[in-house]
């Protein structure tokens, strides 16, 4: 099969799909064409000019199969490139603009869920890495819809929700690898972007909290940084090592080194305000860290209640189950964690040949 994968907004989580994706299927043939992952008012809504007049060669070239992200502008590229109009299109969702938490900086705009919108209505077929991204847009979408002044064709929600369904983001069989528990505090990883989306006000308040607690432990604040980080960042690393409890610090070069702190930490921390997935947290569950987890977003399809912390009083309630692991630990006593194999390439392949297959098969009905 000739598969033309485009991904218009090339994040690390982005990228981490689409070379999952065809090192699992090197069967197909594959065209891939990504922007990086910069400039986003513009990128979501230009990247349709700058492929349609930049990539046109490639584009014209004859495709079985269209797999796009959901920052592509499908219906503008398909109109200024009448070569890919009837190929048969997957959008894959890994995230959605009517769930996604908006920065105090951020210039409002409903464009980028009518972007959203007009993807999921041009697609074929549709996949969501999570239950929560479905619902959360399906419902976003009609909340919008409902707003809009008239002439808004009916059913649009029905249609998008008959051809959707969840395949998670794939982890990659190097990532399952055996813990290798510490003596000791309590060994802790938050391994996220260093941006305001993931809730680095609410690990501060943990981080007080833990202290307050005298809890033995010690935080790892490892992850992808970027040129201007939350002032709040430089607050925790004053307040951990104040009280002698930081361990690594900053992103981590060395994917070795990384997959080797992960494997020394007794639990993965998220206190995110938006995850889709949480790609991070079940990489650190793959090497054996109990997941510590809010009990919202994604994590109640992939997680049991024990993994979950209260919504109620976060901060307290997080300090609450870190303080279990603890007494865990120092009873000598093995520290729960979930197996999820289930969602490594191995078990989920079989999921994205079929949507790949009833995409075409679809389309050509």
């Amino acid at each position: 099969m000739r598969i033309l994968l485009l991904s218009a907004y090339d994040a690390m989580s982005h990228r981490y799909w689409r070379q999952g994706l065809v090192k699992a299927f090197p069967e197909h043939q594959w065209t891939i064409l990504s922007l990086p992952p910069r400039y986003f008012a513009w990128r979501i809504r230009g990247n349709s000019l700058s492929w349609a007049f930049n990539e046109r060669a490639t584009l014209e070239q004859p495709y079985d199969l269209i797999v796009a992200t959901s920052m592509v502008d499908l219906t503008g590229l398909k109109g200024l490139v009448p070569a890919l109009a009837n190929i048969p299109t997957l959008v894959y969702f890994h995230e959605n603009q009517f769930a996604y938490p908006e920065s105090a900086h951020a210039v409002k705009s409903v464009e980028p869920q009518i972007l959203n919108l007009y993807n999921a209505l041009a697609a074929d077929r549709i996949v969501f890495n999570s239950a929560f991204n479905r619902d959360t847009l399906l419902q976003g979408a009609r909340k919008l819809l409902h707003k809009l002044p008239d002439q808004v064709p009916p059913d649009l929600v029905a249609l998008i929700e008959q051809k959707s369904e969840v395949i998670p983001v794939p982890l990659p069989a190097e990532v399952f690898c055996p813990s290798k528990p510490s003596t000791g505090p309590l060994e802790l990883v938050w391994n996220h972007r260093w941006e305001y989306d993931k809730g680095p006000e609410l690990l501060k308040a943990a981080v007080e909290q833990m202290l307050a607690a005298n809890l033995d432990f010690r935080l790892n604040l490892v992850g992808q940084q970027f040129r201007h980080t939350p002032a709040v960042f430089e607050d925790i690393r004053q307040l951990l090592e104040q009280h002698q409890k930081l361990g690594r610090w900053g992103h981590v070069e060395s994917i070795q080194e990384y997959r080797a702190l992960l494997q020394g930490s007794d639990a993965v921390l998220s206190t995110a305000l938006h995850d889709f997935q949480g790609i991070a947290v079940l990489e650190g569950v793959a090497a054996g860290c109990t997941p510590v987890v809010p009990d919202r977003l994604a994590y109640r399809e992939l997680f049991a209640e024990e993994y979950r912390y209260s919504e109620q009083g976060e901060a307290i309630s997080l300090t609450k189950s870190l303080e279990q692991l603890a007494a865990l630990k120092e009873a000598g006593q093995a520290l729960p964690c979930p197996d999820i194999e289930h969602l490594g390439w191995n078990a989920l392949r079989p999921q994205y040949a079929r949507a790949f297959n009833e995409s075409v098969m679809q389309q050509s009905r």
